[in-house]
């Protein structure tokens, strides 16, 4: 078989879907001007979905899951690329409708792919991975909605997951005083403490039905939760507030009120990642590269391989993992 390599792949069955290990060549890759050899993956919320069922995350079958990797390009017909070059993807359909990172080998459209900055090592950059890629977008979009550290806290929720972890650790770099919103507040308290968070409340003081408005207690916020979690950060964000809002862990619905908006100017910055143009994403990894403290990601990284990736996700939807999952797909 003609550059045979492994791959986690996504079958339909009568029962629904099952993951399997196989063995693959170069026959099996989709079109595109780019083919990396991968070095690393990771396990984003996203990923957990698919390889689950627990949502129409992917849409061909059968097909490679993961929304991101790390690599060294093999071959190139893409200007901007060739040969021997680190590179990162993230998001544009990978892991959805095109073959993903949880492989040892993709060939993806080079219009996808960004050079990997040099500060960050590939195994580095899936530690990060579409997660704390995210989580920088978030930051960067409370920075530009006026957001200082001396206006006022800054709330995280779903603290102990992947966004969470790194916006935590990106704003206290930055001099911010994060709050940390967590549902394990007893069990990962010295993490979220050991990665910059000031305060740590329990979600749910956050999760279910709230006023309208309520106290103002936060300058802004980074939820990755959704749902009446997101609707009782809105209300009680400060006047003038930004919340950038990326996630949907407890629901897709928001169940609020316009009073945050028209009565405290409050901002509700949406955040995608998936099909974000290649400058924001540079921003974002160039920013990463400066302040992301690199000995705090190692503290919320879980070293995997591909065959445990499947127990992974499930263990991911149910609260269970912390942090980052860096995937060595050649282990």
């Amino acid at each position: 078989m003609t550059g045979a390599f492994r791959a986690l792949r996504l079958f339909k069955t009568d029962a629904g879907q099952e993951a399997r290990l196989v063995e693959l060549g170069d026959d099996d890759l989709m079109d595109g001007d780019v083919t990396v050899r991968i070095d690393y993956s990771t396990l984003n919320y996203k990923d957990a979905l698919a390889l689950t069922g627990k949502a129409p995350v992917v849409r061909v079958w059968p097909l490679t899951p993961g929304i991101d990797f790390s690599g060294v390009v093999e071959t190139s017909s893409h200007a901007e690329f060739t040969a021997g070059d680190r590179v990162v993807l993230n998001g544009w359909g990978v892991g959805e409708t095109h073959h993903g990172g949880l492989a040892q080998k993709a060939r993806v459209k080079g219009d996808w792919l960004i050079k990997a900055p040099g500060a960050i090592s590939n195994a580095q950059a899936m530690a990060i991975g579409t997660a704390g890629y995210t989580a920088m977008l978030c930051v960067l979009a409370l920075k530009r909605g006026g957001v200082t550290p001396d206006k006022g806290d800054i709330l995280v929720t779903g603290a102990a997951g992947g966004v969470g972890g790194v916006a935590i650790a990106v704003l206290a770099k930055l001099g911010h005083r994060v709050i940390a919103s967590s549902g394990r507040k007893d069990t990962e308290g010295a993490y979220l403490t050991g990665l910059g968070a000031a305060e740590i409340i329990d979600r749910e003081e956050l999760a279910t039905p709230g006023r309208p408005l309520g106290k103002e207690r936060w300058a802004g916020a980074v939820d990755a939760v959704g749902s009446h979690t997101l609707a009782n950060v809105l209300a009680q964000t400060r006047y003038g507030g930004v919340v950038a809002a990326c996630g949907l862990a407890q629901g897709m619905d928001l169940p609020a009120s316009v009073a945050p908006f028209i009565l405290r100017g409050v901002t509700l910055a949406g955040i995608d990642s998936v099909m974000r143009p290649k400058a924001d994403r540079l921003e974002a990894w160039d920013r990463l590269s400066r302040d992301l403290d690199l000995a705090k990601l190692r503290a919320m990284t879980v070293p995997a391989t591909l065959r445990e990736v499947p127990a992974l996700a499930s263990a991911i939807l149910a609260g269970q993992v912390r942090g980052r999952v860096l995937v060595d797909v050649n282990a």
